[in-house]
């Protein structure tokens, strides 16, 4: 007995689903990220805040600073005034001043304060590197 021309349709149309199906399987395996061992897939921060592959304890810091100061894209001109509002202001003196260009938090403590400042107060300041850091220098209210 003949198949009708619907019915001959219909198995075409599952044929097809079976095909599009078995193409997106073999894609998921050939694709996937199954098999990688632990140590491919972790990756790490350096001091300067760009993604590595070398684990933390192998990083060398001192050196990592070091060039830092030295690289004159990130060299720090003592002379150059600084511009930001302080965001956060505790009660030991402690400090985050945001810089308006980089929006960058910079530490400072109050002893570089030359006025009392609040919270949100618009402040120039000058910048130098510690071993944490850039911390903020001679603060100003403005």
């Amino acid at each position: 007995m003949a198949d009708s021309y619907s019915k001959k349709e219909n198995i075409k149309k599952k044929e097809k689903k079976r095909e599009e199906k078995r193409l997106q399987r073999e894609e998921r395996k050939t694709n996937n990220n199954k098999g990688k061992s632990l140590e491919d897939m972790i990756a790490y921060v350096d001091i300067n805040g760009n993604l590595t592959d070398v684990p933390p304890h192998l990083q060398n810091r001192e050196e990592d600073l070091l060039s830092r100061q030295e690289n004159p894209n990130e060299a720090i001109d003592p002379a150059k005034v600084y511009t930001g509002v302080i965001n956060s202001l505790n009660d030991k003196g402690f400090g985050f001043i945001t810089e308006e260009k980089s929006n960058d938090s910079i530490f400072f403590h109050q002893s570089q304060l030359k006025q009392e400042v609040k919270k949100y107060d618009k402040v120039t300041y000058k910048k130098e590197i510690s071993e944490k850091g850039f911390r903020a220098i001679e603060i100003n209210k403005k």
